[in-house]
């Protein structure tokens, strides 16, 4: 599985983050991904992190 962030929507709350630090991390106020392939273990943190975007920013493909 692989996320994205439109980097125009970010808002940079961080909320991401917060729900999945191994994957997220909010840089210079835009919330960028930490991995290439999201490790299985962290599939459900990451698709959380993405449900729960204020702005729908964050992208998920399997």
């Amino acid at each position: 599985m692989k996320v994205t962030v439109d980097e125009n929507l970010c808002t940079g709350c961080s909320l991401c983050e917060q729900t999945c630090s191994e994957v997220f991390e909010v840089v210079d106020g835009v919330a960028k991904v930490k991995v290439a392939v999201v490790p299985s273990h962290l599939e459900e943190q990451a698709k959380e992190a993405a449900e729960n975007c204020p702005v729908e920013a964050i992208s998920v493909s399997e």
